[in-house]
């Protein structure tokens, strides 16, 4: 059932058997997996079902650099669903190397594998809506016919590298019926943490402090306690719970909050194509069970190890949308359109400072290209607007078989990226944040590495030219700074509580009943969205809770 915290008597103390911190993609997740387990499940969501100014406002806080980081309130939603109300949908898991130690990848190396993962990795890919579990794009569709570049081949630039698209899934609504309908899940809006209280000895969390905006206040007993709050929130809980331990809880050694990483990303570089546009394929394709998915060009692991680089993947992308000079009315458009659109995807079109004739060339643009346009508007109506799986992206088609690589790689965990505290409070009383993102040289070469290679496989197949500014490469990389509200690693998993925050099942060191469930646990980022991961991780640990209990397994598939 889904209640109010505000229709319960101030003071009251609620009970269950589970209490999860947080209703986004980890904890539903979670309180899906645990329904018919015999269990009680509580699930605390700060929001409501629809976005709310002033619950969003809780998330504000302080950045350092805001040219590197964007404000803490964006990307991400307090709200019934969490970040899956405003997400893009892309899905792919984290590959085997990245659960690897690497010693060019300092600190790196996860207490699990990816064979813990896997068979979570196919039911989360149910969850998410993103079709079956298969990444592999010559095992999905015809690898001749469907061929990224027509004709290249290479032993260590693969090409087949696949990302699945969710509808995308809001998985509030998606999963709203099945919760209010099981009997042993009560979903509790407008109910805010504010405090992780443990007893004396400091061992064991007691209660949960929980509070709403209109002032009513209870107390959470649970036998086991999950924070599913995101990578941000996590470590502002964590530290703010200073009530027995002074700094905080799970930061004896001042690790909470320490090694955050995002992604380092960006579009540069000219890859021409030779040869007719029939010769690559850049959009889109459909799988047969009717899921959007699309090629990566990626390196292999071995060649990662060899030239001891990061995981990075690069997708083709049009021309800088910003610059009229591609001549195209739909990028003309979007750039016009700029201020209309999400704060997540109108970043990217506010680059720079630009001059009443590039407003006018862009206007020109859309008056020469009429044709295009239209056909661009009917497509975006039919297949995203009025579609329940939505096309993902703008994605057009290329006359001139030029395009630019958009780079998503992953950020070597760095102990300096951290998030604090600050003396200001919200309307709760809580401390905010501040954030202090910060990337390494070390990212900026690995990436640098790994397109030389790109060049060089790409420059002597004959079938295309590559071919990327050296010096402009840190600038291109990070012009939005750690754009894509990937919040990683401010609760790192590990064996040893000197370098880590949680266990291998994620439950925080020296603390017994008080688990995480978010990217807040990755010890490493990948060079894939974290999305499919966190459900992943989140469904594993419904399974060590549920054991831990002696509960039996779930009596239904989560799926329906």
């Amino acid at each position: 059932m889904i209640s109010n915290l505000n229709n319960y008597p101030s003071g009251a103390t609620l009970e269950a058997d589970v209490c999860i911190v947080g209703a986004g993609a980890a904890g539903i997740s979670l309180a899906l997996s645990l329904s018919g387990r015999g269990l009680k499940v509580l699930l605390l969501e700060s929001g409501l079902e629809v976005e709310n100014d002033q619950v969003q406002q809780l998330y504000a806080g302080e950045v350092v650099d805001e040219k590197l980081h964007s404000p803490p309130d964006k990307y991400r939603q307090r709200r019934f669903g969490g970040s899956t109300t405003i997400w893009g949908g892309r899905c792919m898991p984290f590959d085997p190397i990245d659960f690897e130690a690497r010693d060019y990848v300092p600190h790196s190396g996860w207490p699990i594998g990816y064979d813990d993962l896997a068979p979570y990795y196919q039911v989360a890919n149910q969850l998410l809506e993103a079709g079956t579990y298969e990444y592999d794009a010559d095992k999905v569709f015809d690898p001749e016919q469907q061929a990224a570049i027509k004709g290249f081949k290479s032993d260590i630039l693969k090409t087949n590298n696949l990302e699945r698209f969710s509808c995308p899934t809001n998985m509030g609504d998606r999963y709203r019926q099945r919760l209010i309908l099981a009997d042993d899940i009560e979903i509790l809006l407008e109910a805010n943490c504010t405090g992780i209280r443990l007893g004396m000895d400091g061992k064991q969390v007691k209660h949960l402090d929980v509070v709403s905006l209109q002032g009513t206040k209870l107390s959470v007993i649970a036998k086991q306690f999950i924070l599913a709050t995101g990578g941000i929130e996590t470590a502002r809980l964590l530290l703010a719970s200073n009530d027995v331990l002074p700094t905080g809880i799970g930061n004896k050694y001042d690790l909470v909050g320490r090694y955050y990483q995002c992604h380092i990303a960006g579009n540069l570089g000219q890859l021409t194509v030779l040869g007719t546009t029939k010769n690559v394929r850049h959009g889109y394709e459909i799988s047969p069970e009717g899921v959007y998915c699309r090629r990566r060009f990626a390196l292999t692991a071995d060649t990662q190890k060899k030239l001891r680089v990061g995981n990075m993947v690069a997708r083709l992308h049009f021309p800088k949308i910003v610059d009229p000079s591609h001549r195209i009315g739909v990028l003309s458009g979007l750039f016009l359109a700029k201020n209309f659109i999400s704060y997540e995807y109108g970043k990217r079109l506010k680059d720079g400072q630009a001059t009443l004739s590039t407003y006018l060339k862009h206007f020109a643009n859309i008056i020469l290209d009429p044709i295009d346009t239209t056909k661009f508007l009917y497509h975006w109506i039919t297949k995203r607007t009025l579609a329940k799986r939505k096309f993902p992206s703008v994605i057009l088609s290329n006359k001139s078989n030029q395009f630019t690589f958009e780079i998503h790689g992953e950020q070597y965990p760095n102990p300096e990226s951290r998030i604090t505290l600050i003396n200001e409070t919200d309307a709760l009383g809580m401390p905010k944040v501040k954030i202090d993102w910060k990337y390494l040289p070390e990212d900026i070469e690995s990436i640098r590495k790994a397109l030389k290679v790109f060049k060089q496989e790409i420059n002597q197949s004959g079938l295309a030219t590559f071919e990327f500014n050296d010096e402009q490469l840190e600038a291109d990389l990070t012009r939005f700074g750690a754009y894509g509200g990937h919040h990683i690693g401010t609760a790192r998993m590990g064996k040893q509580p000197e370098s880590s925050v949680v266990d291998e099942n994620c439950k925080v060191h020296d603390i017994s009943n008080l688990y995480i469930a978010s990217a807040a646990v990755f010890p490493t980022s990948s060079q894939a969205n974290p999305t499919l991961t966190i459900v992943a991780m989140s469904l594993r640990l419904a399974d060590h809770i549920a054991e831990t209990l002696q509960a039996g397994k779930s009596t239904h598939s989560i799926i329906s």
